[in-house]
């Protein structure tokens, strides 16, 4: 700490001690204050610039050094000054002695507050970062924290010195008047027990229902302010509508949408221009599983000595796998069918929706009004501008279950987790399999060990992977259709059969008439969505795949709860969406399952964190099925047992991460999970054995040597050496 840095604590830490000494927290109290306000008026009678500037010196240096007492001094103010000056003078003391303080936490304590705990402060910042100001005048108008904590907390983020006056100068004003206003009833008592007069009860009823008007002030000057607001008013508003709520899209956001209005007895219209289900019961996570589960089976029967059996040679009937495949989506149909959702109450309509008017949508030339809309269009497969690539056809996630021929040949565009999934399953039902991937590895999001896991035991299933690779064209050659990449300056080519696209995904927003009505896109091409997933047109709501920032069905089912409910009951109450603990997986074999954080993440952040690792290998379930491989690798926080996140590579990696899923979401760490019965053999152990090796690693060593001691004592053992280490004695 420099000199400057230390005079400044020193002479901050003088005041504070001669404010203590001098006991002059004991005058600020109602009852000290009323006794001493006779002679305080006479005083300011004979001498009001001197009483004013003592008053407001001494209002100052409490505010800046978060002295108890700022409101008693308001009240107080009021009874010496009266209303109008009363008000003045603590508006100006007050915000200049929350500047002072705001300023002294600044240069004191921001810059290494902020670098280690960036985290914790990521809220403020962002906050500010979106609404400025705004968010502060939020603070001052509606007291949900003491005045002397923002003081503190502002002098932490990146807010500017001016905005801090400014908006503290205005956002206090009001309060101030409430304040002094009880000041001025309080001088009226000519004792303590005139304080259940009307005028003062009526004054102190006013200070606990002024954070409920402010609130609602706050809300009306946001909407005012709010650019989506003024786009609807460009729209007549019906005197009537035809439903309560329009949802866009039966995928899993939308059908959660119909049920949850549907469910508490709104009118709700569901409009689909396809299949009802969306991409993942008719193209994605349905038929893929279906699919990886046959490719599964057909590993198995390869690995048959492995077993003790004898050796097969399975014969892949592909157009069989493929027929399974929509057997699998024709079973599941029903649960997400017309019929059962309109016995549930959902009006369902199939064709293209348009939306006209924040109020109003179209679809198979029928107009139908709407307080509110949701839009869960989804998304469909993101395909990349390769020369070439129209020319020969290409297959994606949308028409690959189409297929009845099993391609010799098969390039994967991709190395995420679709890309991987659909590598492995055509790779052990019997294609050449060649896996493209730009980036330097496979699943570039998880750690880097999980990656190599994975490239691994794809490469073990006989997919070719190529990393670094950049798909730049196609070409036909001799009928040979051949992918040219480039790699590390220099050009590979290789030919194929089909190529599949699995490099990412697009939100559906066309033809939707979202830019005729105002509603904005993000730079991902998602639609933009606030906290509680509303667009730029407040009462349009958007949800899964379509708005983000997930791409996963259980996030979409997850949005929808909240999109629906503020969309039929926010002018009561509105809910921001909950994302704290979002699981993942990947599916495949083995499968890599994720929640929070892994360490990839948490180094980029900042964050202070243990890893605990437990390897498959170890456990008995999985050595008798013969799935010993695999880890469960957990981050906490710091030494504590606190859970920031899991990444569980093995065997139904998917099922055994729920247990962490639901640790993390009520609050408790690994001793909750070490202290858990599990039974054995299940593979569900690891979970438990992962917590008992972060027990291990952070057990009280000193606190181990003296039960290490009196143990050799009990047994009054003279030759045993109390020596011996702390982690021989827990193995």
């Amino acid at each position: 700490m420099n000199l400057s840095k230390l005079l400044l604590v020193g002479g901050v830490a003088l005041v504070t001690l001669l404010f203590f000494q001098f006991d002059l927290h004991h005058y600020l109290n109602l009852a000290e204050l009323k006794a001493q306000q006779a002679s305080a008026q006479e005083f300011v009678g004979h001498s009001p610039f001197i009483a004013v500037a003592v008053f407001f010196v001494g209002y100052v240096v409490a505010t800046a050094l978060s002295f108890p007492g700022a409101a008693l001094l308001t009240i107080f103010a009021g009874a010496l000054f009266g209303l109008a000056w009363g008000t003045v003078i603590v508006s100006f003391a007050s915000t200049i002695g929350a500047t002072l303080s705001f300023l002294i936490t600044r240069y004191l304590l921001r810059d290494s507050v902020q670098k280690r705990f960036s985290q914790q402060l990521k809220t403020f910042n962002e906050g500010f970062e979106k609404e400025g100001g705004f968010y502060l005048f939020t603070l001052r108008l509606v007291p949900i924290m003491p005045f002397f904590m923002v003081n503190i907390l502002m002098g932490l983020t990146t807010i500017k010195g001016r905005t801090f006056y400014a908006v503290s100068q205005i956002g206090m004003l009001a309060g101030t008047l409430v304040y002094v206003n009880a000041g001025t009833q309080l001088a009226k008592l000519e004792d303590l027990s005139g304080i259940l007069s009307a005028p003062i009860l009526l004054s102190f009823c006013l200070l606990g229902i002024f954070p409920i008007i402010a609130k609602k002030l706050l809300s009306t000057l946001r909407g005012l302010k709010s650019v989506g607001h003024r786009k609807t008013r460009q729209f007549k508003k019906p005197k009537s509508f035809d439903s309560n709520v329009i949802v866009i899209g039966g995928g899993s956001a939308g059908l959660v949408s119909g049920l949850i209005g549907a469910a508490v007895k709104s009118k709700v219209i569901l409009i689909e221009k396809h299949k009802m289900g969306g991409d993942c019961l008719n193209t994605g996570c349905v038929p893929s599983k279906a699919l990886i589960r046959s490719a599964k089976v057909a590993s198995y029967l390869k690995r048959s000595k492995e077993f003790g059996l004898g050796e097969v040679n399975p014969t892949v009937e592909f157009s069989n796998v493929m027929d399974r495949v929509q057997n699998v989506i024709k079973q599941i149909e029903p649960h997400d069918s017309i019929e059962r959702f309109t016995e549930l109450g959902v009006d369902c309509i199939q064709g293209e929706a348009k939306i006209l008017s924040p109020y109003c949508v179209e679809v198979n030339g029928e107009k139908i009004t709407t307080r509110n809309i949701i839009i869960a269009t989804g998304a469909r497969p993101f395909v990349p501008p390769i020369e070439g690539l129209q020319d020969v056809g290409y297959l994606t996630s949308d028409n690959l279950w189409n297929i009845r021929q099993q391609p010799k040949r098969l390039i994967v565009l991709g190395g995420g987790p679709i890309g991987c999934e659909l590598s492995q399953a055509f790779a052990r039902l019997g294609s050449e399999v060649i896996q493209i991937e730009q980036a330097p590895r496979l699943m570039i999001r998880e750690d880097e060990k999980v990656s190599t896991f994975v490239q691994k035991r794809l490469g073990d299933d006989g997919v070719n992977i190529c990393t670094s690779h950049q798909a730049v064209k196609v070409e036909v050659r001799d009928g040979v259709k051949t992918l040219i990449c480039r790699h590390n300056e220099q050009w590979a080519e290789f030919a194929f059969d089909e190529i599949l696209v699995a490099v990412g995904r697009a939100a559906n927003t066309q033809n939707l008439g979202l830019e005729g009505i105002g509603v904005e896109l993000s730079e991902r091409g998602t639609i933009s969505v606030n906290d509680y997933l509303q667009t730029t047109i407040p009462n349009i709501y958007a949800c899964g795949d379509v708005a983000g920032p997930y791409q996963f069905t259980h996030t979409a089912s997850h949005q929808a709860w909240y999109a629906t409910v503020n969309s039929l009951f926010g002018m009561f109450r509105k809910f921001k969406v909950d994302y704290r603990v979002i699981p993942w997986a990947t599916f495949v074999d083995p499968e890599v399952a994720r929640v929070g954080l892994n360490e990839q993440e948490a180094k980029a952040q900042g964050v202070d964190y243990q890893i605990t690792e437990y390897g498959l290998d170890d456990l008995d379930r999985a050595i008798a099925d013969s799935e010993d491989h695999g880890f469960v690798r957990v981050l906490t926080a710091g030494k504590s047992d606190k859970i920031l996140g899991v990444t569980i590579v093995g065997h139904h990696g998917a099922e055994l991460l729920t247990e962490f899923v639901q640790a993390m979401k009520q609050g408790f760490g690994l001793n909750k999970i070490l202290g858990t019965i599990h039974i054995y053999p299940t593979l569900s152990e690891a979970n438990k054995f992962a917590a008992g090796n972060w027990k291990r690693a952070n057990a009280p060593e000193g606190l181990l040597r003296w039960a290490e001691k009196f143990h050799s004592w009990r047994r009054n053992d003279k030759s045993y050496s109390v020596n011996r280490s702390t982690n021989e004695l827990i193995d």
